[in-house]
């Protein structure tokens, strides 16, 4: 399937990235660098207009920093007995949306930072029990190769390629054969190559999770396309059913998306705090606005920032 990239209206927040098909895919075996950004010192304005510093989680001033800030609140959620969770940012930068960089390097970046956070909240005893589910098997054989050499972490695959793989078909993976008796954690890197890959994490959890101790994280999973109906539910009946069956159960445990343009700014969340607006004016990153509940991009993007 040959890579596109989609656009929509700019009246909407959301950017549509790229969905490659990994055998067309120029691969980039290192990651483009932990770019830095100032430090911010986060301060909050009320509805009327008073100041004060915030003591809770700040934006990250990079990619250390970030990792650092999701490897606490997932141990926090963890802790907290959550079994599925969710980890969005964004990997072409801190200040980047989905779509800024080229749809290979993104995921190429995504697969050393899921390392990289394996490696710093994962004990060695945990290791052998965790479980990491690539989208494809070609991304495995890859991963093996570059990012995840020398790991002792599990690597697996969601779908397997089918004979009609040009016109964008792939073969579901029975998750039940893949899963095994000593897995703790299961780990999902980036499930959007093709619509069929949340359909089988569903799975994964009904079938693998569900009343047992396990849990799993999605890592870059680009959900917001689901809750923002990009897909059509007449088109994708089960998948947009998700927002109503498997949303509702998870926990979005650290959360960055960025916003452009004359009313630019983020949406932050670091578990567990709350959900926070933020404004970037040089040096400050000034919250705007919070709230308990997150709130749809697209309430950010036109009611939120512009009236802030």
């Amino acid at each position: 399937m040959a890579l596109s990239k989609s656009t929509i209206p700019s009246s909407f927040p959301l950017a549509i990235p790229s969905v490659p098909n990994s055998k067309n895919i120029e691969r980039i075996a290192s990651l483009h660098g932990h770019s830095k950004i100032p430090k911010f010192i986060t301060h909050s304005i009320s509805r009327n207009g008073t100041s004060s510093l915030e003591s809770d989680v700040p934006f990250p001033r990079d990619y250390d920093e970030l990792l650092q800030q999701a490897k606490t609140a997932t141990e926090l959620a963890l802790g907290d007995n959550k079994q599925l969770m969710e980890i969005e940012f964004p990997t072409a930068g801190l200040d980047s949306v989905p779509g800024d960089g080229e749809g290979g390097i993104e995921m190429t970046g995504s697969m050393q930072l899921i390392r990289e956070f394996c490696d710093c909240l994962l004990s060695p005893e945990k290791v052998t029990r965790t479980r990491v589910f690539f989208p494809e098997a070609n991304e495995v054989k890859f991963a093996r190769k570059s990012a995840f050499e020398g790991s002792s972490l599990k690597l697996d695959y969601l779908t397997k390629p089918s004979f009609f793989e040009d016109f964008g078909f792939v073969e579901k993976v029975k998750m039940a054969d893949r899963v095994k008796r000593e897995d703790e954690l299961f780990l999902v890197a980036y499930p959007y190559f093709n619509v069929n890959e949340m359909l089988v994490v569903e799975e994964l959890y009904r079938e693998a999770v569900t009343n047992t101790t396990r849990k799993l994280i999605i890592f870059n999973g680009e959900l917001d396309r689901i809750r923002s109906g990009y897909y059509p539910p007449f088109f994708y009946p089960k998948l947009a059913s998700l927002s109503k069956t498997l949303f509702p159960m998870m926990e979005t445990v650290y959360y960055i998306h960025n916003f452009k343009g004359r009313n630019g700014g983020a949406l932050f969340r670091c578990y567990p705090g709350p959900w926070k607006v933020l404004r970037k004016m040089g040096n400050a990153c000034i919250c705007i606005h919070q709230q308990e509940v997150m709130p749809s991009l697209k309430e950010v993007a036109l009611d939120i920032l512009p009236s802030a």
